[in-house]
């Protein structure tokens, strides 16, 4: 690993946690989550109860994260 690419890679090692925490408390991840579960639920679960069309997207939108590797 070159000089540059090492030092890239220590400053990511060094801010991924941090990065993490700025994208799952950012509105446009939280509205992509929404959009895309939605979707999903509309497309596979055949719920139509909008409250409960609702809970459940919410429900699983909590089941995702962001984790450093």
């Amino acid at each position: 690993m070159t000089d540059p690419s090492k030092s890239l890679r220590l400053l990511c090692d060094g801010f991924k946690e941090n990065f993490a925490e700025v994208v799952m408390q950012d509105e446009r991840f939280v509205e992509a989550l929404m959009h895309i579960s939605t979707e999903f639920v509309d497309n596979n679960i055949p719920i139509v109860d909008e409250d409960s069309r609702q809970e459940l997207c919410l429900m699983l939108m909590d089941t995702i994260g962001v984790r450093t590797l």
